[in-house]
């Protein structure tokens, strides 16, 4: 049985990677690369889409790559404890704005962040790997997937509220604070990221491919448990994907900017804020309810039906900031349902490792669990594309601000966008939930 502090070593490791590195990367990235840091937008987005397009290849191979690793530290633990360092230093070196000009910047910054989502694969597919290898206990998993994701909505908390405080704290000018904010985050996560790798344990020894085959691969897609989940996975990110990429838009233009209510302002990142907590604490319960309801397949299922109901009910809130706390409320319920089901998806992944291991003979948990990782950056990349494309089918234009970055024009801002901006906060979400809760339902692995 595990202790408590390897349970807590374990939540550090996402903490580090979704609560610290990815939050920033998904928040702060675009408005530094193309404000601070001097890329056009044209330049942002498309580093922005290669680097999805690259991580479709590193991520099977990392996790391929883990699976056959041999050391003194085990098979997935290696990765964490050696690959903190640089994953704290790379992403330090990615917020800092070198005094070049625009080819030595572009070139900067493409080499900088297509490094950053190497080693961010190099470190987060074993670490996911990792709960395949610490218990056989299918409750344990649960308790392990749920501290896992509590620390990440804990941090990811912390990070969304006290990064412009920090920046405020260092002063100077822009490129400046993302350099300190960098230096900071990146130490903080390096030390997280150590932390798991040094104090968990992994206690079952996993049956080995020797050689490397593109037989693996292929055993993937006969593996239907697998492709049932990972189609689950890219579903939960597009769910969130959606929600956090037009949060801001919603607040801006259906909302009229940012809300005063008495001594609070509620801005893109508080009304988020409110989402993480609500995750963070039901993450936490996830194990106790799935106990309760029986089964992981069918408390993710009630999981995705809460998040398809409440996502519906937000839709008919008023487009009016005076009912801000009934739209928070809302988002406290669906982020509720969000909650209980994020730890299930990796308790689940691990159900489908063991399965493809019985079903095949030698293990392939990195594998498996690479593509939880690649789901999460696929969901995020063609949300935020998406968006752009409804909005622009709905009216909406861009135009250059004054900084030379793409925004859409005020002009354009119809009722007719503002029901598609509200629709992508709630109707199409709903729709990914319904189709969520259908896949979960028909999922073959009955634990």
């Amino acid at each position: 049985m595990a202790q408590l502090k390897e349970k807590i070593a374990y939540a550090l490791g996402d903490a580090a990677s979704g609560g610290i590195t990815w939050k920033i990367m998904s928040i702060a990235f675009p408005l530094f690369f193309t404000n601070v840091f001097g890329l056009s937008f044209a330049d942002a987005a498309a580093l922005m889409l290669i680097a999805r397009m690259f991580d479709v290849v590193t991520d099977p191979l990392m996790g391929s790559l883990a699976d056959r690793t041999r050391s003194r530290w085990g098979t997935y633990r290696p990765w964490l404890i050696f690959g903190a360092i640089p994953f704290g230093i790379i992403f330090a070196l990615l917020l800092y704005t070198p005094d070049f000009g625009p080819t030595g910047k572009r070139i900067y910054a493409y080499s900088l962040y297509l490094l950053m989502m190497a080693v961010y694969t190099m470190v987060n597919v074993p670490y996911g790997s990792l709960l395949g290898v610490m218990t056989e206990d299918d409750d344990e998993k649960n308790q392990f997937s749920a501290y896992r994701m509590v620390g990440a909505y804990f941090m990811g908390f912390v990070t969304l509220i006290s990064f412009p405080y920090v920046q405020k704290m260092v002063g100077g000018t822009d490129a400046h604070q993302y350099a300190v904010v960098g230096a900071v985050f990146g130490i903080i996560a390096a030390a997280m990221t150590l932390t798991c790798g040094l104090l968990t344990r992994e206690r079952l020894k996993p049956i080995r491919a020797e050689k490397f085959s593109f037989r693996q691969f292929a055993d993937l897609f006969k593996n239907r448990p697998w492709v049932m989940l990972t189609l689950i996975g890219i579903c939960t990110n597009f769910f969130n994907g959606f929600r956090y990429a037009v949060a801001g838009y919603m607040l801006a233009y259906c909302l009229g900017g940012d809300i005063t209510v008495g001594a609070l302002i509620i801005n893109y990142t508080v009304f988020m804020a409110f989402g993480e907590v609500t995750c963070m604490i039901f993450g936490a319960l996830s194990p106790a309810f799935t106990r309760r309801i029986g089964s992981k397949r069918m408390a993710f299922v009630w999981a995705s039906v809460i998040c398809l109901v409440t996502s519906v009910a937000f839709f008919f809130i008023p487009m009016d900031a005076s009912y801000i706390w009934l739209m928070i409320f809302v988002v406290v319920l669906t982020s509720a349902g969000v909650g209980l089901y994020s730890p299930l998806l990796w308790s689940m992944y691990a159900d489908v490792a063991d399965y493809a291991t019985e079903k095949n003979g030698t293990s392939s948990t990195g594998l498996i669990f690479s593509s939880g990782t690649m789901a999460q950056k696929f969901g995020g990349a063609v949300s935020g594309s998406l968006i752009a494309l409804l909005l622009g089918i709905a009216g909406a234009r861009m135009m250059s601000d004054d900084f030379g970055n793409a925004v859409i024009d005020p002009s354009s801002i119809t009722p007719q966008v503002l029901t598609m901006v509200w629709s992508l906060f709630s109707l199409f979400p709903a729709f990914i939930a319904l189709v969520m809760t259908l896949l979960a339902w028909k999922f073959p692995l009955k634990k």
